[in-house]
Formats: structure tokens, C-alpha cells, sequence
């Protein structure tokens, strides 16, 4: 009898253990938390850390967060999703920052069938014939012809000039997109420079563009070149404005760039904690961040962290269901989604629609000037 009870305690107790393994619904995350651009990584994760204290559970069961480096690196991105399906056996991923390391992340996810919603990667590339990948952010034509439309209609500037990182999908689509919707409104480039991924040194490139005379230069840089950029024009007299995409949207631009940021401009999310007129969501964002990280605020990063985890659970209430193909099949049926960064629909090309803003520093801070309609 004593026998017949051990083996009956372990067997409940190994069904104990098995109800909760699969009474927990697995989210992976997979983002730059090291390299290059580990500051937006960082940012993302703690964006979705927030929204995990405030949703811990769906659907009755317990959400568990499994979170991968990727590096900063496109063969770490793919190893990292491999990682997260194989042997994590995960529901459903978020990630990630950077476009080139999210289509190499999604292909992996895409031949698993397991579906990812994208952070802030706005090539249009990310999503294109995926079947599986989805974003919660709007995409590089939409925030290009955005910037234009916001240079030449609302500044009234006619002459522009561009430059990019050929080097980086991000910028290189960005400054397409601006330089097509720009020359389609009437207005002109004067001018197309080229750097690579970490260059230090600009003087050849600002002398250049100096001597075409812009009224203002498209920089769709990360930000710690873009300060550099910034830094070394104002030190040669560049009188010419610039503007930047969503990747400028950084805390650190301004302490990196100092008072040679001043006057920059850059396309964002409808979000800033500058903003006057927050939705609800927003609202209750920006006071549990600053409960949570006192030290320093949150940015459209954070923003898009919190708003990737929110739109992967409202796809698991409305499928009832944390089945892959279910969370995949709600995912393409979102439609007026309340986040942080607006109102979010994700259209036939798995790409999110909503508001674009626009930022500018003003007094070394960023100063919220509203919305733009491309």
C-alpha cells in the first residue's frame, strides 16, 4: 500500500507539473540588447516588461516572458527565433529593433509558423509575402513622404539635400522614400551624400553639402551617428536644418549632441511625454513608466515595446486561444486597437496605420509639435 501511494503521489504530481507547463502561455523576445543598437533594444524590452506587470495574464494562464540577445547582428536575429521555436517552444514573439535583423529573424518564424509582431522595423520589407509577421509600428514610405510633406507644405522649404548610411537598409529606404514624395511636391535635391555604419568623421560630406546650399539635409541616421553628424556641422557653420526618422528618437541625442541639436527635427509615433493631449493608454503608460524607471523617460521605443505585447493579447482574447495559427489568424483581423502610440488598425500587409508625428528639440528637450498627414 505504501508502494501503491508513493507511485500515485508522483504521478499527481508529475500532472501537476504538466498542467503548469501548459497552463503558461510563452511569449519570446528577441532584440538587441548588445551592439550596435542595444539602447533601442533596451528601451523595447523594458517597454514590454511594463506591459507584462500590468497584463500578467490572459485567458485564465500565466504569460511567461523569454527573452534572447540577438546582438545587434542578422545571424544572431535567426539564431535567436530558431532559439525561442525550437526550444522554447514559444506562442508568438516580439521583435524587433531593426529591420535588417527582423527579415532575418522572420524567415525563421515564418518557415516555423509562428508569428511575430514587429517593434519599430519600418522597412516595408519586414512584412512582405510574411505571412506570419506583423508590426506594430507604420512603415518607411509612409514616415518618408510624412517628412517631405512636413519640409515643403508646413516649412515651406524647396531645396533639400540627403544623407544616408548605404550601409543600412533603414536609412537607405528612408531617404528613398523622402526623396520620391519630396521631388513629386516640386521641391528639389541638391544633393545625395554617403557614409557607412560607423563613420566618425563627416567633414568631406558637411563641406559638400554646404557648398550645394539646402535649406534643409534628411539624415535618417541612428542616433549616435546622427549627433555626431549634428555636432560637426555646427562646428564647420552649416546653416541648414536638419531632420531625422524614428530612429533619432532618443533620449540620448541630446546629451550626445549637446546644443548642437538644437533646432533638429524627426519623424515619431504619435507619442512623446511631451505630448498635451494623451490618449487613456498613454496616460496610464507614461505614469507607470516613470513609476517603474524614475531615473529616465520613456520614448517611442518603450512606447512600441508596450504596444507589441498589448497587440499580441488582444489577438489571444479575441482567438481564445494562444495557438499559434489562432494568435496568427486574430493578429490579421486587428482593427482599432487602443495603444500608447494611437489608434492601431493592421492592414493587408501586416502593417500597423497610424498617426505620424513630429519632433523638434527646443531648449535641449523635445518638444511634441503634433501630426502630420503624409
Amino acid at each position: 500500500m505504501r508502494k501503491l501511494f508513493l507511485a500515485l503521489f508522483i504521478c499527481l504530481i508529475a500532472a501537476g507539473g504538466a498542467f503548469a507547463a501548459d497552463d503558461t502561455i510563452k511569449i519570446g523576445f528577441f532584440n538587441c540588447l548588445t551592439g550596435q543598437n542595444a539602447f533601442g533594444g533596451q528601451l523595447e524590452l523594458e517597454g514590454v516588461q511594463l506591459a507584462l506587470s500590468e497584463i500578467p495574464e490572459v485567458l485564465g494562464r500565466k504569460i511567461e516572458l523569454v527573452v534572447v540577445d540577438n546582438k545587434s547582428d542578422k545571424t544572431e536575429a535567426a539564431n535567436a527565433v530558431a532559439r525561442l521555436i525550437e526550444r522554447d517552444k514559444v506562442n508568438a514573439i516580439i521583435g524587433t529593433y531593426g529591420s535588417s535583423l527582423a527579415m532575418a529573424g522572420g524567415e525563421v518564424a515564418e518557415a516555423a509558423g509562428v508569428p511575430v509582431m514587429g517593434t519599430s522595423c519600418t522597412n516595408p520589407l519586414v512584412t512582405q509575402n510574411k505571412k506570419y509577421y506583423f508590426r506594430a509600428c507604420f512603415i518607411d514610405p509612409f514616415q518618408g513622404s510624412g517628412a517631405a510633406a512636413y519640409a515643403y507644405r508646413d516649412l515651406g522649404l524647396k531645396k533639400a539635400a540627403l544623407l544616408i548610411d548605404v550601409a543600412n537598409d533603414y536609412s537607405v529606404g528612408l531617404g528613398n522614400f523622402f526623396k520620391q514624395a519630396f521631388t513629386s511636391m516640386g521641391g528639389e535635391i541638391v544633393s545625395e551624400m554617403k557614409y557607412n555604419s560607423g563613420d566618425q568623421d563627416f567633414t568631406a560630406q558637411i563641406t559638400e553639402l554646404i557648398s550645394k546650399g539646402p535649406e534643409i539635409v534628411f539624415l535618417p541616421a541612428y542616433f549616435a551617428e546622427g549627433a555626431i553628424v549634428l555636432k560637426q556641422a555646427k562646428e564647420l557653420g552649416a546653416e541648414f536644418r536638419f531632420m531625422g526618422g524614428d530612429a533619432m528618437d532618443n533620449p540620448e541625442v541630446v546629451t550626445l549632441g549637446g546644443d548642437a541639436v538644437e533646432g533638429f527635427l524627426h519623424t515619431t509615433f504619435a507619442y512623446d511625454p511631451s505630448m498635451k493631449d494623451m490618449n487613456p493608454v498613454a496616460k496610464r503608460f507614461t505614469e507607470n513608466w516613470k513609476a517603474a524607471y524614475p531615473d529616465k523617460d520613456p520614448n517611442v521605443n518603450a512606447a512600441l515595446g508596450y504596444d507589441a505585447y498589448v497587440l499580441i493579447i488582444d489577438a489571444i482574447k479575441r482567438a481564445g486561444s494562444a495557438e499559434p495559427q489562432k494568435i496568427r489568424d486574430a493578429l490579421e483581423a486587428t482593427k482599432d486597437v487602443l495603444t500608447v502610440t494611437g489608434l492601431t488598425t493592421l492592414n493587408a500587409t501586416h502593417d500597423a496605420e497610424k498617426e505620424l508625428g513630429i519632433v523638434e528639440i527646443r531648449n535641449g528637450k523635445k518638444q511634441f509639435i503634433g501630426t502630420v498627414t503624409p
